[in-house]
């Protein structure tokens, strides 16, 4: 027997995607945010959607440079990116807090972390829903990965203050890609 669930419990439920840090630049002062709402749109050309808060400091320097880097940390950078969610870049130097080292990307402006093993160069190629909906497309035009960190474990924010590892890989047949 089904048992109604509160809507605000909805959210565990579709949780889309390990965490990620967005960094961003705005005449030279890099910030970085964790964001956790995001999803895949198209694998050729690689695109991707985001959800960036319209009170977020990330938000205005996203809508206004039209490009970011999402970097992709493991397990060891929970910490870290549980600390950048917590902050507000208005007033931080956030990669100084969270001692992360940014580096120049090679196609946008925002800078790649070098502690996370994968990050993913973006330039923002759909606005129309950001007005309704803070809803960000985004077309990955590099991507980059640490050959240091093979086989990193990511983790999920499931909402309400926990995280969920990623678990056990399984294969399946499959005809697709």
């Amino acid at each position: 027997m089904m048992q109604e669930l509160p809507l605000d419990q909805v959210y565990p439920l579709l949780e889309p995607g390990p965490v990620v840090l967005l960094t961003t630049a705005v005449k030279d002062r890099p910030n970085v945010m964790t964001l956790s709402w995001h999803s895949m749109l198209e694998l050729d050309p690689p695109t991707l959607a985001c959800v960036v808060n319209e009170n977020n400091h990330s938000f205005a320097a996203l809508n206004d440079t039209l490009e970011c880097v999402i970097a992709i940390p493991a397990l060891h950078m929970a910490e870290k990116a549980v600390q950048i969610g917590n902050t507000s870049g208005r007033d931080t130097d956030k990669f100084s807090a969270a001692s992360l080292t940014a580096r120049p990307a090679w196609q946008v402006g925002a800078p790649i972390i070098t502690e996370c093993f994968a990050n993913l160069e973006c330039r923002v190629n759909d606005t129309r829903l950001v007005g309704d909906y803070n809803l960000f497309v985004l077309e990955i035009v590099e991507a980059w990965t640490d050959p240091q960190q093979p086989n990193p474990q990511t983790f999920h924010h499931p909402g309400y203050g926990r995280l969920v590892l990623d678990g056990e890989d399984i294969s399946f047949a499959s005809n697709v890609r």
